[in-house]
């Protein structure tokens, strides 16, 4: 096969996907998202180390959070990225792993997550290297699955901390469990036991990180109210808005202010408009559209620009890729 990936409740027959995703991503993309992966479970491990000693990292602490982000279903189709991204990763882990041999420290994990390195600067080499990093590479499946629970409940966990980070709002203890809980999943003496244990862990972590964005959302913008939401369009020119990020909004909000451009939410931007922050922008007007998976239909039929904050982005057709904008970690071609 040439990808694998369950990561989400689509997944071709309920089993995963290997050939092509159900959300169409492509196996080479899917084998790049892989290796990120293997590249943030090299940084955990080394950071995890480092604040031992008390000489944490914190780029590394959003270089792991934004990383995981960005391989989350639909949020970023860009090989370059991914390619670029574990570039990064691999020059901030051999910072860290000088930064512990220079405070006078032995390393003392050896395993290939740390020291695996290749010609960082050649696609062709990294692309070999993803092929081998794969999901499948734990051959026990139920260690397998434990493995990719917890890595999909941490990336869950840096959604939520990303959002709260852009608000300033970080909590040290979630990225010291994140950064060990991905150190743990990469030890093969870890019993199937313990891991069902760190599973759990990661759940109540878990409530920790959607605190933590929902004290960072209404702290910043009041609580949500019943709100009545207009669905249709003005005659002015519009901006479409689709994802979470709740600062991405106030800022585009902010440099649209006075200019006769309005601003609609799409899909899971909706709720912005419960925010009591928001409801003093005369030209934050309505929602355009439905659910996410629609938005090929809807993004075609919509005249303006389409901004992408989060994820859920379907591969855009070309009728209006050159209407479409990303930021964070998202990101499509082109």
């Amino acid at each position: 096969m040439s990808m694998f990936c369950f990561q989400c409740q689509e997944t071709a027959q309920g089993t995963g996907c290997t050939v092509v995703g159900v959300c169409g991503k492509k196996d080479d993309l899917a084998n790049m998202q892989d290796l990120l992966i293997y590249t943030i479970k090299g940084v955990a491990i080394v950071n995890t180390m480092a604040r031992e000693i008390g000489i944490n990292q914190k780029n590394a602490d959003q270089f792991i959070i934004n990383g995981l982000f960005m391989t989350i279903t639909n949020a970023n189709w860009d090989k370059n990225e991914f390619f670029n991204t574990v570039r990064e990763g691999l020059k901030l882990r051999e910072e860290i792993k000088a930064a512990i041999i220079n405070a006078g420290y032995t390393l003392d994990n050896n395993s290939d997550f740390v020291t695996w390195y290749g010609e960082t600067n050649h696609q062709l080499e990294m692309k070999s290297a993803s092929q081998e990093v794969s999901i499948l590479a734990t051959r026990d499946e139920d260690i397998r699955s434990l493995r990719e629970l917890v890595t999909y409940g941490l990336k869950g966990m840096a959604a939520y901390l990303e959002h709260a980070g852009n608000l300033s709002y970080e909590n040290e203890e979630l990225d010291a469990f994140m950064q060990k809980a991905l150190a743990t999943i990469t030890d093969d003496s870890v019993s199937m036991e313990q891991l069902i244990e760190l599973s759990m862990e990661c759940g109540k972590y878990g409530v920790h990180a959607m605190e933590l964005l929902d004290t960072a959302n209404t702290s910043t913008y009041g609580h949500p109210e019943m709100t009545k939401v207009n669905i249709g369009v003005r005659q002015n020119p519009g901006i479409l808005v689709s994802g979470h990020d709740l600062k991405d909004m106030e800022q585009l909000l902010k440099q649209t202010e006075g200019t006769g451009v309005d601003v609609y939410t799409h899909s899971e931007m909706l709720p912005a408009h419960y925010y009591p922050a928001f409801k003093k922008y005369d030209h934050f007007v309505g929602n355009y559209g439905n659910a996410w998976w629609e938005q090929t239909r809807e993004f075609e039929s919509f005249n303006g620009p389409i901004f992408m904050t989060t994820n859920c982005i379907v591969p855009p057709k070309a009728s209006y890729k050159g209407r479409m904008y990303t930021t964070g970690a998202t990101a499509v071609e082109g």
